[in-house]
């Protein structure tokens, strides 16, 4: 079998450090470099032709999204898939339409994420589960929604994603994580994801407090 040399572009050391000790036992895919930022990323694929590169979409310099883009003209060739905690819509269709082969989510697990990588860099297009629905709504028609998310949200908005909300909904009914993700039909790993996120972004820290802001901004 052909190895697959893919490069990581994440901000985060540990998220890094994590996907290469995930991959280290698969013979069949080789991280042969990694960026910390979007530019650093450009420059070393420049330099080293990687079959494939992962990435993240919310880093400094230059996000994940632009270098989709900017790979897609300069190197078309490289394969894309972008790896990402958030399943917003905004996002996923940003993704797609800077060209990325596929879109997949932190906590997806690892026999989905090689798969993935398997998938991508055959030539084919990897989307999880968790954002099919969106890539439904917006591509069946075969022309892309036009985008909304230009305009900033309301102050009291608190920038939260419609998946976000739908976690609002059920954590203040009182599901833990595991019913959630059986719920959104999702792993348990991104329900707790999206938790944490909503949590930060609310800045609270029990379910009591963030009953409390749901109702204090009416945020269903």
């Amino acid at each position: 079998m052909e190895q697959i040399n893919i490069i990581l572009a994440d901000d985060h050391v540990l998220v890094r450090d994590g996907i290469k000790s995930l991959l280290e036992d698969d013979k069949s895919i080789n991280v042969i470099d990694e960026a910390s930022n979007g530019v650093e990323a450009l420059k070393i694929i420049a330099t080293n032709k990687p079959d494939l590169l992962v990435v993240d979409i919310r880093m400094p310099e230059m996000n994940g999204i632009e270098v989709v883009k900017q790979l897609k003209k300069s190197t078309p060739e490289v394969k894309t898939l972008v790896l990402s905690m958030h399943d917003s819509e905004e996002y996923v269709v940003q993704s797609i339409q800077a060209g990325a082969d596929g879109y997949l989510l932190k906590g997806s697990s690892k026999e989905e994420f090689i798969k993935a990588l398997h998938t991508v860099a055959d030539g084919g297009k990897y989307f999880t589960g968790d954002v099919s629905s969106i890539i439904i709504n917006n591509f069946v028609n075969g022309t892309p929604k036009e985008n909304q998310h230009n305009t900033p949200p309301p102050s009291n908005d608190f920038n939260l994603t419609k998946r976000e909300k739908q976690i609002l909904q059920y954590v203040l009914k009182g599901l833990s994580n595991k019913e959630i993700a059986e719920e959104l039909k999702i792993s348990k790993r991104t329900a707790e994801v999206h938790r944490f996120n909503l949590m930060k972004k609310l800045d609270v820290k029990n379910q009591m407090e963030l009953a409390n802001k749901a109702n204090q901004y009416n945020l269903l």
